[in-house]
Order: C-alpha cells, then sequence, then structure tokens
C-alpha cells in the first residue's frame, strides 16, 4: 500500500525551514520515505488552509520541538523521484522559509529519527540530499556572519 503522498497524481507543495543559529543550521535525519537515512531542514506537507510560514512553523515544531519565527520564503526547488519502471513516486514543491529559532532544543518526534543544530562547517560530514545541501549552502553564504 503506498505510503502518503506516494504516486501522486498532481505536485504536492511541501516547505523546507531553514533555522539558522550561531554558525549551525537545524536538521532532522528523516526516519520515512522519502528521503529515509538522509539530513535535511525540518518540513513537510502544507496542510489545507495554511500559510507556507504556518507550515514551516508547525513542521518544525512536530519534528524537532523547536518553536521558530518564519522571517521569509527564501527559494523553491523540486523534488521529483521515480520509480524502476519510470513512474513518478514522488513529487514535491519544496518552498524554503528562512525561520529564526525562539524556543527549544531540538529532540526528535513525529517523522525524525534524529534532529540536531549541526556546524555548519561540518555538513560535508552528513549524507544530505543534492537539493538540501545546495539550499543551505546557498542561503548559509547569502547570511551575515
Amino acid at each position: 500500500m503506498p505510503v502518503r503522498n506516494e504516486y501522486p497524481d498532481r505536485p504536492v507543495p511541501a516547505v523546507s525551514a531553514l533555522v539558522f543559529r550561531a554558525g549551525e543550521v537545524l536538521l532532522v535525519k528523516r526516519r520515512d520515505e522519502p528521503s529515509r537515512g538522509l539530513w535535511g531542514p525540518p518540513g513537510g506537507s502544507v496542510e489545507v488552509g495554511e500559510t507556507v510560514e504556518q507550515a514551516a512553523a508547525r513542521e518544525t515544531l512536530e519534528e524537532t520541538g523547536v518553536s521558530v519565527r518564519p522571517v521569509r520564503v527564501v527559494g523553491t526547488f523540486d523534488i521529483v523521484a521515480r520509480d524502476d519502471a519510470g513512474r513518478v513516486q514522488w513529487h514535491y514543491v519544496l518552498i524554503a522559509v528562512l525561520c529564526e529559532p525562539a524556543a527549544g532544543e531540538p529532540f526528535p518526534a513525529s517523522d525524525a529519527e534524529n534532529a540536531r543544530f549541526l556546524p555548519l562547517s561540518e555538513l560535508g560530514e552528513y549524507e544530505l540530499t543534492p537539493a538540501a545541501r545546495e539550499l543551505l549552502e546557498r542561503v548559509a553564504r547569502g547570511r551575515s556572519p
């Protein structure tokens, strides 16, 4: 039986919350597909009736226990994965939202296997999706120290 959002009939709108703190970024290690076992920013599907900012704050709190204040949308990208037969198995349109941490320390919850603030200088030591790595590096370069 397919899991939620697998083999969609249209792209799924989703958010990715980019939460920076003193040279670190909040990341989660995914417990579920897609991206099981990979590190990336907290995020997930936008629910009916909520804004992307609300979705970013909700998903971050659900996955990590960290409360955030959304600042602005900093980019969008697609995640499209096909199965061995060439059918689209996953298609997310991710909206990246820059957020400021407000309260709490990371603790894995929801669909996260692990959650923590990781030093930006150590991102190369973690297995991230190429899209997440590119986005984090681009946004981190544009931030003031």
